[in-house]
């Protein structure tokens, strides 16, 4: 990000800034990372990031739609280059039929590009689910940045 002169911000659920507290780990992440929200609820989502309340109630927070909607507000709503969204199932409670525990929707966008959204299905209690989103946030992040013009 340095490198490229971009600036980072994220969109957690899930994670409860986990990603956010990842980046600010490193010394002189201030070139770079921007600011987090942590929109743990669905009151949140709309708040601070623009999802519509609507989407919500017709495919859920854990979608596809409402990380990229996340990011997209994240994006919108600061000065960075770049941002990163996700949203999912950490367990052990919260599955409903078609989301299992470890469904994670993680979504990366970019001020030049599309949105790109995935969905992951991962394995593991509460913490190893929260950790491997973290780490596949990073992986997408750092391809996508490593890839762009």
């Amino acid at each position: 990000m340095r490198a490229r002169g971009a600036r980072l911000a994220t969109a957690e659920s899930c994670t409860g800034g986990l990603i956010a507290a990842a980046c600010t780990t490193l010394a002189g992440s201030s070139d770079w990372f921007e600011r987090g929200f942590v929109t743990y609820s669905n009151d949140a989502k709309t708040e601070m990031l623009g999802v519509d309340p609507a989407l919500i109630a017709r495919v859920g927070a854990v979608s596809e739609e409402v990380a990229r909607a996340m990011a997209e507000g994240a994006l919108a709503r600061s000065e960075a280059d770049w941002a990163v969204a996700v949203t999912g199932i950490a367990g052990p409670g919260g599955a409903v039929p078609g989301k299992p525990v470890g469904t994670v929707w993680l979504a990366l966008a970019g001020s030049s590009g599309p949105t790109q959204a995935e969905r992951l299905q991962l394995g593991g209690d509460r913490t190893a689910v929260r950790e491997q989103t973290v780490a596949r946030a990073f992986e997408r992040l750092i391809a996508a940045v490593l890839a762009a013009p």
